[in-house]
């Protein structure tokens, strides 16, 4: 069997809307399909066969540079395809590369299911709104989205700074200016010393990876504009550890009074695997109220998480609470919601006393919403009943309304 080419497993990657491709000395060019690693070939490639695709899709200039310094991240086009995102590296003196497809079709907010209180949040004047999660958690996927939900309701001026760019937007409503790193602008560090040059009303920074970055973000937010970054945090309280960490202790009253003022939102984000072999995003939100600035301030961060717990009613969700919605409307499995949760033993408690009714008539036997000895006890018995979780299960899976979308959130950044 003949070696797949460059081109040809790009086309594959695309037309079975995977999200990477790998190239690695000694193993098959192979690609991550919802999260499963998949053989495009049965050849592995051989020694010297990457360095000369990595040539091929380099300039000169580049070329030369990954001499020097064998770190390179470039993106390219394919006409009928679409743009990729390329990072080629060096391993055991060998060139690696790795792929990434970006988005060319623009996401909707309905089709990803996005929460009502983000849409809010992109209407704001000013304010900073941050996106957390890992790699590949969809951040930039729902970030597209509001954008150009923000692009199409109201008239002003957007400036986004990427490395690269990943969905091209349109002029709709607004100018929208996008400037892609390494090629537009030298680093993201001289393109924000220049943004408020621009008249922007809108800046979204690709991400926050430093201190000076955070820095702009704040300062952005402080002069009036709405800004909008991701940064790579689990959930609304680690976000809020790493940037008190970007700065010195000395500095931390006047950031944590800082924030408390500006922020306006933290969406944390997680991709969880539907029963129908693609992925539903899972997503955290902590909305900017009152009660939330007053315990940024006082650097209360821990606190956070049991205000969003309360606070459904103000658009703030936990991950518990969206993995039980999904659980919920079918689109995931009992093991999936508990695989990804917070509190594996409070999501379980809750899903069995939901499919209960028994028990869920102890638990409020007392007037408090607390669970009495029986209503413990039943829960454990329909646990372990067959005929509960398991029955519920396939009752829920065949429900067809839900505010959750199937598609694919694969975070192209």
């Amino acid at each position: 069997m003949t070696q797949i080419t460059f081109d040809e497993a790009l086309q594959k990657l695309t037309d079975e809307e995977g999200s990477d491709l790998y190239y690695s000395t000694g193993a098959p060019p192979s690609a991550k399909l919802f999260g499963t690693l998949k053989p495009f070939s049965d050849e592995t490639m051989k020694p010297g066969e990457i360095e000369e695709i990595a040539n091929s899709v380099m300039t000169p200039e580049q070329r030369a540079q990954f001499q020097s310094s064998p770190e390179m991240n470039l993106a390219i086009s394919r006409p009928g395809l679409g743009r990729y995102r390329v990072n080629i590296f060096r391993q055991r003196n060998q060139v690696s590369m790795v792929i990434r497809r970006l988005g060319t079709d623009l996401p909707n907010y309905r089709d990803l299911g996005l929460p009502p209180a983000l849409m809010q949040m992109i209407m704001q004047k000013r304010g900073l709104v941050l996106f957390v999660g890992g790699t590949g958690s969809g951040k930039s996927t729902s970030l597209a989205a509001l954008i150009d939900y923000r692009n199409e309701n109201t008239q002003g001026h957007i400036i986004t700074i990427e490395d690269p760019v990943e969905f091209t937007h349109q002029h709709k409503g607004c100018i929208v200016n996008q400037r892609e790193v390494g090629q537009d602008t030298d680093s993201f560090e001289d393109a924000l010393a220049n943004t408020l040059r621009q008249a922007p009303d809108v800046i979204l920074i690709g991400e926050i990876r430093h201190r000076e970055t955070m820095e702009h973000a704040l300062a952005f937010a402080e002069t009036g504009h709405l800004c909008l970054s991701t940064l790579h945090a689990n959930n609304a309280n680690q976000a809020m550890d790493r940037i008190i960490n970007f700065f010195p202790e000395e500095r931390h009253p006047q950031l944590l009074q800082d924030l408390s003022l500006n922020m306006r939102g933290i969406v944390s984000q997680r991709l969880i695997p539907t029963i129908d072999g693609k992925r539903a995003a899972a997503i955290e939100v902590l909305v900017g109220t009152p009660r939330a600035a007053d315990l940024i301030a006082k650097g209360a961060v821990t606190d956070l998480k049991e205000l969003m717990e309360k606070s459904e009613e103000q658009g703030m969700q936990t991950f518990d609470q969206a993995l039980y919605k999904l659980y919920k409307s079918g689109r995931i499995s009992l093991d999936e919601a508990l695989k990804n949760a917070d509190s594996r033993n409070n999501l379980r408690l809750r899903i069995t006393l939901d499919e209960n009714p028994e028990a869920r008539a102890q638990a409020d036997a007392d007037g408090n919403g607390n669970l009495t000895d029986e209503a413990v006890d039943a829960s454990r018995n329909a646990e372990m009943d067959n005929s509960g979780l398991a029955g519920g299960t396939d009752r829920l899976n065949n429900e067809k309304d839900s505010e959750f979308s199937l598609i694919d959130l694969d975070d192209k950044s």
